[in-house]
């Protein structure tokens, strides 16, 4: 088996055993055998038994295959790459403060505020972002399959949990799904939600800009290369 070969290998079971036990299948059956905490304690196991394979197999062979696409020795590119990364850790921050509704254990919600406003999944939202960040600076085969994971994971991820809490409550969730959207500021340029400066995640900002600054300092420690060029 080629490295690319591998690295889809385990994405691809990263993603489907996610979506499996998650299932409306899966999911009530392991809850009514093992009850709630013991169900969150399988669906982490068989996440890190699945995600920590895979980042093995690509911290060993990053850059494998074909190469797609050569963004990085464009300044712009890395540029909108960095400002992707901001976002996506001021969502991810945001996500911890506030997190989306529709996650496993999060308190139901009639109305949404602060930055469920602009998106009811803050946390794949950040996870997209991430992925699409390092796509457009890594452009082989092997990598584009390794980060185009995360914004699979986002958007197939939240319409799955979107699906879940309607089959749960029912109205209640649908009336929210009406009045927020999952791509970022659709509801509010839509009309169905209103901003105010109440609502701006000042956490999440502080936050995202703080992890940052750490991660441009520490990348080339940790992850390798120079992030700014």
């Amino acid at each position: 088996m080629t490295p690319v070969e591998s690295i889809a290998l385990w994405a691809g079971l990263f993603l489907v055993s996610h979506l499996v036990i998650s299932s409306a299948t899966v999911r009530p059956r392991l809850l009514a055998a093992v009850g709630e905490q013991p169900y969150r304690g399988i669906y982490s196991l068989v996440a890190f038994a699945t995600l920590g394979p895979l980042i093995y197999v690509f911290a060993y062979h990053k850059h494998a295959g074909p190469m797609l696409w050569m963004l990085r020795q464009y300044d712009s590119a890395r540029w909108l790459s960095w400002f992707l990364m901001l976002l996506a850790f001021v969502f991810f921050v945001a996500s911890l403060v506030n997190p989306s509704p529709a996650s496993i254990g999060a308190p139901s919600q009639s109305a949404a505020h602060g930055i469920l406003k602009i998106t009811r999944h803050p946390g794949f939202v950040a996870f997209s972002l991430f992925g699409i960040a390092h796509m457009l600076m890594n452009g082989w085969l092997g990598d584009v399959i390794f980060f185009g994971m995360f914004p699979a994971l986002g958007v197939i991820g939240g319409m799955h949990q979107d699906q879940r809490k309607l089959r749960d409550l029912g109205e209640s969730y649908r009336k929210l799904m009406a009045e927020t959207s999952f791509a970022p500021f659709a509801a509010i340029l839509s009309g169905r939600q209103q901003f105010t400066f109440a609502d701006v995640p000042w956490i999440g900002l502080a936050g995202g800009a703080a992890v940052t600054v750490m991660v441009l300092a520490l990348h080339p420690f940790i992850f390798g290369g120079n992030p700014l060029g």
